[in-house]
């Protein structure tokens, strides 16, 4: 039992050894400086941020210019982070704003975004630097929109189970900001977005809702997915979505003729840190790329079921995946779509020897109630179902209730990193070891 318990705790330390490998390939210190452009010659730079890593990204950005004496006074900006994501800045104003639910700080945020890009001259050069959760970080209602039914709308779209991308479409007919109207803010001036890509298919007008570039998805979509998920807007809501007038700026409009946008990290990258890293470990990798989707329990039962057929193949493989994963919410608890699929995994292998699993969020938190501490995953074992049994806990009715927290916190098993300062999805690892 020793040698098993031995072999257990090291191959769950292999398994952060290989999600810290994918946080560490995605952090803007290895990325973002070598995608800095040349400051403009006479104008101002205007740096915007926003997004998970907006505090290490103007962090990197303002050091870079002002440590190549471009002068302080010429760099305008502002960068706003969730809360517990701010990064000390020598000159660019940081500030914190509400995540995975706006607030006030968002809505300040975006109308000093929408400001200075406004400001900005055929000299001067826009630098936007965008990362996942810049659409609940930059938040400017439309119409008669308020910021208490912006949250209202937020939370039901998080508890639809609706995918990220489906979600952004209904946000972007109800912003000022958001679908492509920050480039319109900022035209004429020269455009430039980097961004660190947190979604499924580094589609740039999904990362935190494409404030900088045109929108090809339609106000017709829009209402469907509204249909689709029975979500029950409020009347101003419902008025914007009935007018036409509310589409998003297309390709094609001269607001982006000066306008550049380019990912300098995404999940794929990640995940192929992750497999050099399960590679040197000893383990063949088993690749489900890192664009997964779907609702996380059921994605579970499938990658429990691949395990085992692995497993019975004889070799020591990992199994590897990203994306993002959804959660309808049923009931009362508290978790993430990562620590869902975690406690359904565990359900599924049902104490399945040799099999070791750990799903985190790059970013560092989980679902949750948007706090810094939130965990970022799980971790489970042989022994998690076991543990669990002896200190009363019942999987199946944890699940049930959505509480995956409650479950995997007092066996120990959470996984907490801190705020990473970057956000490039999901990190999922199964390693099977025969």
């Amino acid at each position: 039992m020793q040698a098993r318990r031995d072999d257990t705790a090291g191959s769950r330390a292999t398994a952060r050894a290989i999600f810290d490998a994918a946080v560490a390939r995605a952090h803007p210190a290895g990325c973002l400086p070598t995608h800095l452009p040349a400051p403009p010659a006479s104008g101002r730079l205007i740096l915007l941020a926003a997004g998970k890593a907006a505090g290490s990204m103007t962090a990197l950005a303002e050091a870079h210019y002002l440590d190549s004496d471009f002068p302080q006074n010429r760099l305008a900006g502002h960068a706003v982070a969730r809360h517990g994501y701010e990064t000390a800045t020598r000159h660019i104003p940081m500030v914190a704003a509400g995540h995975p639910v706006p607030d006030q700080g968002s809505v300040d945020s975006a109308a000093k975004a929408l400001a200075l890009a406004a400001s900005a001259t055929a000299d001067d050069l826009v630098l936007v630097l965008l990362s996942g959760g810049g659409s609940a970080n930059w938040v400017a209602p439309a119409g008669s929109l308020t910021l208490a039914e912006k949250q209202a709308m937020n939370k039901a779209l998080l508890r639809s189970g609706a995918p990220i991308g489906e979600m952004n479409i209904v946000r972007k007919r109800l912003s000022r900001i958001k679908g492509g109207r920050l480039a319109l803010a900022a035209a004429p001036a020269r455009l430039l977005t980097l961004a660190v890509s947190d979604v499924p298919g580094d589609e740039p007008t999904a990362i935190a809702s494409g404030p900088t570039v045109p929108d090809p998805t339609t106000m017709a979509q829009a209402r469907a997915i509204v249909a689709h998920y029975r979500l029950d807007l409020p009347a101003a809501a419902r008025a914007l979505l009935d007018d036409d007038a509310s589409e998003t700026p297309k390709p094609g409009h001269p607001a982006f003729a000066n306008s550049e946008f380019r990912i300098i990290a995404r999940p794929a990258d990640a995940l192929a840190a992750a497999r050099e890293a399960a590679e040197a470990a000893g383990y063949a990798v088993h690749d489900l790329g890192a664009d997964l989707e779907g609702e996380a329990r059921d994605v579970a039962a499938a990658h429990a079921a691949l395990a085992r057929k692995l497993k019975a193949l004889g070799k020591r493989t990992a199994i590897l995946s990203g994306g993002e994963l959804t959660v309808t919410l049923r009931g009362q608890g508290r978790g993430g779509p990562n620590q869902e699929y975690a406690l359904a995994l565990a359900i599924a292998l049902a104490g399945e020897p040799g099999i070791v699993a750990l799903s985190g969020d790059t970013d560092g938190t989980d679902g949750g109630g948007g706090e810094a501490t939130d965990p970022a995953g799980a971790v489970i074992d042989p022994t998690t179902l076991a543990r669990a049994a002896a200190l009363g806990l019942v999987p199946a009715q944890s699940l049930a209730d959505n509480d995956s927290t409650g479950f995997f916190e007092p066996l120990g098993d959470l996984l907490r990193t801190g705020p990473t300062l970057t956000n490039v999805n999901d990190c999922r690892v199964i390693l099977i070891d025969p």
